[in-house]
């Protein structure tokens, strides 16, 4: 076993501060350091600012790229070739160097077909979409479970011949049949055409080869040639396919789950967690969302990465509930406690800060309070136990302040008037 790695797991829906943490934990190694990306595909987004205010939404590349850091795509990510080659140019659009990416060969590749399928479905469903991004992640999920139509990384290095032949059988087999389990009797002319196009065919596959030649295949053992390496999760908590409301969840373990699975493979033995969420709750797209609000929380909140878009609509709003988050925070930190042969901590990042005041609201024991937004973050430590909290007053790793369990907090919550409760002042 050799040293601590770092993983960053967001604690809610998503879009808690994931990139931020990840490019702040892997920042001080530079291009000695290494993210994993181990759940969920190119459909993630997660907004790196650096101190000098270069600003980059990762959806396939880690969040350490900026800092120099190179990429590993476990096993557990969904590669989508199109969509690695349009960040690629962006990047270097930017002035950006990029870093090694190492892409296990057994991870799965999504298809134009599986993007076809996903819109469709999703839809179809009407007033009762799952809240999908449309990019079919889930559908690569699906069709993979099928030996005739699955397509890994592995399988690119068979060169662009196989790959023809693969596709035109997921074209003209996979697609039908998965369409009628869906209950969809047929296409509308447009995506009827798309489906039908060879050029588009063939526009893939040639992006599916610059993929492979972008890329190096390697093994989770890639790991140990790094001095730091850092375990970065999409999505959030509240959204894995096991533990959150379904059918609006993710086909993916959002936890530690699947980095325990890296980790034991490349021999790391120690992971320092931290778990991320905003001092306010959001989530972007359908599904419950207990206290929905009708608009922002704060007047101070902005956020330029989640735009509103056809199948997530806007992004929506609520306050932290702290009971809900202590629960499934612990919930999935047990995963790494039953692990054999790893040494796990926890710790806790909160994000946005900057943005709600001087007094932020939360829900706790079923009541509306409100504290300065350091006390929140305190108070939530505490009932964590976290080892290290992380508090973030900006977008950028410039804005984190990191202290010890045993630093002192003291400030007052006070209860909302609105559940006509004396207030109460709360030392912690």
């Amino acid at each position: 076993m050799r040293y601590t790695a770092k993983a960053v797991i967001g604690a809610n829906y998503g879009d808690e501060g994931k990139g931020l943490m990840t490019d702040y934990h892997i920042a001080p190694a530079g291009k000695d350091g290494i993210v994993v990306r181990f759940n969920g595909g190119a459909q993630a987004g997660h907004t790196v600012t650096t101190p000098d205010g270069l600003r980059h939404v990762f959806s396939h590349f880690g969040s350490g790229t900026l800092a120099g850091a190179a990429t590993f795509l476990s096993r557990h990510f969904v590669c989508h070739p199109s969509l690695f080659l349009k960040e690629a140019h962006a990047l270097t659009a930017a002035g950006v160097a990029l870093p090694p990416v190492f892409v296990d060969e057994r991870a799965p590749v999504s298809t134009l077909y599986d993007i076809l399928l996903n819109q469709v479905v999703e839809r179809h469903r009407g007033a009762g979409r799952h809240g999908s991004c449309g990019m079919g992640f889930g559908e690569t999920i699906e069709r993979n479970l099928d030996p005739a139509f699955a397509l890994s990384v592995g399988d690119l290095r068979q060169g662009s011949a196989y790959l023809l032949n693969r596709l035109a059988a997921i074209r003209a087999d996979y697609v039908p049949r998965r369409l009628a389990a869906l209950g969809i009797a047929a296409l509308d002319a447009q995506d009827a055409e798309w489906l039908a196009s060879d050029e588009a065919l063939q526009g893939y596959v040639h992006a599916a080869m610059q993929f492979r030649r972008a890329t190096r295949c390697a093994r989770p053992e890639v790991l140990n040639a790094y001095k730091q390496v850092v375990f970065e999760g999409a999505q959030g908590l509240l959204l894995d396919q096991e533990r959150g409301a379904f059918p609006y969840v993710t086909r993916s373990h959002t936890g530690i789950r699947n980095a325990l699975e890296v980790a034991g493979e490349a021999g790391i033995g120690t992971l320092d967690i931290t778990y991320v969420t905003r001092a306010y709750l959001t989530r972007h797209g359908a599904g419950p969302l207990a206290g929905e609000l009708p608009g922002k929380p704060h007047a101070g909140i902005e956020d330029p990465t989640n735009v509103a878009n056809e199948f997530q609509g806007t992004l929506r709003f609520a306050h932290l509930d702290l009971d809900l988050l202590v629960q499934t925070i612990r919930a999935d930190f047990a995963d790494a406690l039953a692990c054999p042969g790893v040494r796990a901590t926890l710790n806790l990042a909160v994000s946005c800060l900057d943005q709600v005041g001087p007094a932020v609201s939360f829900v706790e024991d079923g009541r509306l309070r409100s504290a300065a937004p350091d006390a929140l973050a305190a108070h939530l430590a505490r009932r964590l136990d976290a080892g290290v909290l992380y508090t973030a007053w900006g977008p950028s790793r410039a804005t984190v302040r990191a202290s010890a369990r045993d630093t002192a907090f003291v400030s007052s919550i006070t209860t909302s008037t609105h559940n006509k409760d004396v207030p109460e002042s709360l030392v912690f």
